[in-house]
């Protein structure tokens, strides 16, 4: 078992007034993390290894899997399969979103 506080979880800045993010927990395979969007953000296509299935909590966001485009609001969730293309812009103005990854994201982890 193990228990995550807010107050030890250090705020990453991603994109200076447009992103940022706050690692909630990692562990085992599975890693939790919590990303803000500002000034109505769009993230640069990606790919990675891992699942990924995000909660919306806060806002609305497109999300751009390949061709297909995706409008979530707070209390949906999208799925990513791994190594897929996948990107998103939030159309409000802020916006925060609950990724879950498995195997956790060894590239977020600042030692």
């Amino acid at each position: 078992m193990a228990v995550y506080k807010e107050l030890d979880s250090k705020y990453e800045v991603l994109v200076e007034g447009k992103s940022g993010r706050r690692i909630k927990g990692y562990d085992g395979s599975l890693m939790m993390v919590e990303v803000y969007f500002e000034n109505h953000y769009i993230s640069e296509k990606h790919t990675h290894e891992h699942e990924q299935m995000t909660y919306c909590l806060e806002g609305t966001f497109e999300f751009y899997i390949g061709d297909k485009v995706e409008r979530i609001s707070a209390g949906d969730t999208i799925y990513f399969p791994s190594n897929i293309e996948h990107h998103c812009a939030v159309i409000t103005e802020t916006g925060r979103l609950l990724d879950v990854f498995t195997p956790i994201r060894k590239d977020f982890i600042q030692e």
